[in-house]
């Protein structure tokens, strides 16, 4: 499926925006000087066939093309200078002592997702489901990017990001990442409760299918109530070049 086939379908049928919206528009105007795009989770354990989630989110990063716009992200991202920033999920061994869990937390201990070995050794990291996808290391990796502390359950709360954004002087966010209902959506929360105003890139995440419901469509309609502006790549990468 081509890339515009691919945005097509993010965008057609039950995930359309409404054509008769009741919320009026925010006015939001990106202004390069001040923003930042904060990537969330792109690791292995989703992004990658053989992470141990595919089965839950590889349909809707299939439709998406989640992997090839978060490469967008980044590339226009770097060649507009503006700050990139990434939350990873991590777990410890002591992670998996915790007394008490939600749904998908005890999901994600039960399969080992985003699993290390200890806070302070990298052995086994390289190519684990831990490990940032292959294709965006050169991104990450090139010693400008803020790699944030790890986030524990779904939010900044429980991490550095925050600090690390208002230390480079960013009041806007570009917000992009996995996985839309849950780290996504906690992330655009916390941050407009911090006072940054948010961008989501909606065709650079995706969301789990399971007998619950459609993940993806449960997040973008909480975007469309929450989010400064929602954008697809194509837009944001427009708007970076400008």
């Amino acid at each position: 499926m081509s890339s515009e086939n691919h945005r097509d379908a993010a965008q057609a049928g039950p995930y359309a925006d409404p054509s008769n919206p009741a919320l009026p528009g925010t006015g939001f105007r990106l202004d390069r000087t001040k923003a930042a795009l904060v990537v969330i989770d792109p690791q292995n354990d989703f992004l990658s066939p053989s992470g141990v989630s595919w089965p839950f989110f590889g349909e809707s990063i299939t439709e998406n093309n989640t992997v090839a716009n978060l490469d967008a992200l980044f590339k226009a991202s770097k060649a507009a200078e503006i700050t990139v920033a990434v939350s990873p999920h991590y777990y410890y061994p002591c992670d998996h002592a915790w007394h008490f869990g939600g749904p998908l937390e005890k999901v994600m201990h039960d399969i080992g997702m985003f699993d290390r070995k200890g806070p302070t050794t990298m052995d086994g990291f390289d190519g684990s489901g831990a490990d940032f996808l292959e294709q965006y290391k050169p991104y990450i990796l090139d010693g400008k990017t803020i790699v944030a502390s790890p986030h524990k359950v779904y939010g900044p709360e429980t991490n550095d990001l925050v600090l690390q954004l208002r230390k480079q002087g960013v009041s806007q966010v570009i917000l992009a990442g996995m996985a839309a209902n849950l780290c996504i959506e906690s992330h655009l929360r916390e941050l407009i409760e911090q006072g940054f105003e948010v961008v989501v890139v909606r065709d650079a995440t995706a969301g789990p299918r399971v007998p619950e419901g459609d993940g993806y469509l449960a997040a973008l309609v909480n975007y469309r109530f929450l989010a400064h502006a929602l954008w697809t790549t194509e837009q944001t990468v427009r708007q970076l070049a400008a």
